[in-house]
């Protein structure tokens, strides 16, 4: 059996790293943030390539590739710590194609995947949800709360958007309040829709792994360079051993995602455990990783000058969307517990 890549996803990937590295190296990561916008060209760009509307199929306007497909290249967009809303774009429409009708998906996919009327998914409570991406330029938000998915069109006067800033400003995060309750319009059976949320969750496992990936690049590359006592730091002991553990970590994270993403394709029984196997360890290597970057990089570490910090402040915010680890760690065990097999509409409540 060949659990490698084919041809045609080698090929994704490879396009994705080196468009990535000419268009969004660190120094435009870093413009990004600290102008606080998106570059348009880069966008552009992307749209041009298909990458939103990868995972969508061909009816609504998309390539028709799939889930696996769409985490290559979310792995090469967190590795860049790329400044765009393809997540953001790519979660909801994951969520729309597999929980919404088919009239919900031929009005609104075509616009997810070719960049004209972005959408946005997030969870709510009592009618609030307080951090979601790319909600002011999206045209659609999707929010979920109590097992439910409800869609409000941005503009209509049924939710207000209240740009927030947090310690990522590579992403535009808002504060997103439906202001008249029970508006929005249905989403979903809640089977589907925890088939979908599970998609999401995957396409933000990538994000992490990509991340972590990064962290654990650039470290090996300091820890080579930088000498004390004559050597290079890497030698030591104590700084060895945490490389490895970062190393651990990251292949961790990317075996259970691609994991999650072949289940996602081809055996949706496995999707839910796969799912959540993989946000937990995404989660957990993007934090940990990063983190270590930091440190490891030694006191330029703890500098604004330093690239290292721009990946943990990602890592952070891409963990606490949607469901935390905590959740997944609890939806694992219980479906341990219960046997393989896809969990109950309590899914949504992560």
């Amino acid at each position: 059996m060949n659990f490698d890549f084919t041809d045609d996803q080698r090929e994704i990937r490879r396009t994705a790293r080196e468009l990535l590295t000419a268009r969004s190296p660190m120094e435009r990561v870093r413009e990004a943030a600290e102008e606080g916008a998106y570059d348009p060209s880069l966008w552009q760009e992307l749209v041009e390539l298909g990458w939103p509307g990868i995972a969508i199929p061909e009816a609504h306007g998309g390539q028709g590739l799939g889930v696996l497909e769409l985490v290559i290249l979310l792995e090469e967009l967190g590795y860049a710590a790329a400044a765009s809303p393809l997540l953001s774009n790519a979660a909801a429409g994951l969520l729309i194609d597999a929980a919404g009708s088919e009239e919900q998906r031929a009005r609104l996919l075509p616009g997810i995947a070719d960049g004209s009327a972005t959408a946005t998914l997030a969870f709510a409570r009592e009618d609030v949800a307080d951090l979601v991406p790319d909600a002011e330029a999206a045209a659609h938000v999707v929010l979920v709360e109590d097992g439910v998915a409800t869609l409000h069109a941005v503009g209509d006067g049924e939710i207000a958007i209240e740009p927030r800033e947090t310690i990522d400003p590579t992403r535009r995060y808002a504060r997103v309040r439906v202001t008249r309750p029970g508006s929005g319009e249905s989403l979903g059976a809640p089977a589907t829709l925890a088939a979908g949320l599970d998609r999401a969750e995957i396409a933000l496992a990538a994000e992490l792994t990509g991340l972590a990936q990064r962290a654990l690049d650039m470290t090996l590359a300091y820890v080579k360079e930088r000498r004390q006592f004559g050597v290079p730091v890497g030698v030591f002991q104590a700084v060895s051993h945490r490389c490895a553990q970062m190393l651990l970590d990251t292949e961790g994270a990317r075996s259970a995602t691609y994991f999650a993403a072949w289940a996602a394709d081809a055996d949706p029984d496995s999707l839910a455990r796969g799912a959540s196997l993989a946000k937990t360890a995404a989660s957990d290597a993007g934090v940990h990783a990063t983190a270590a970057a930091i440190q490891l990089h030694g006191g330029i570490g703890f500098t604004w000058e330093a690239d290292v910090h721009w990946l943990y402040k990602r890592a952070h915010l891409d963990a606490a969307q949607l469901g935390p680890a905590r959740e997944h760690r609890r939806r694992v065990a219980r479906l341990a517990v219960a046997g393989a097999g896809r969990s109950s509409p309590a899914q949504a409540a992560i």
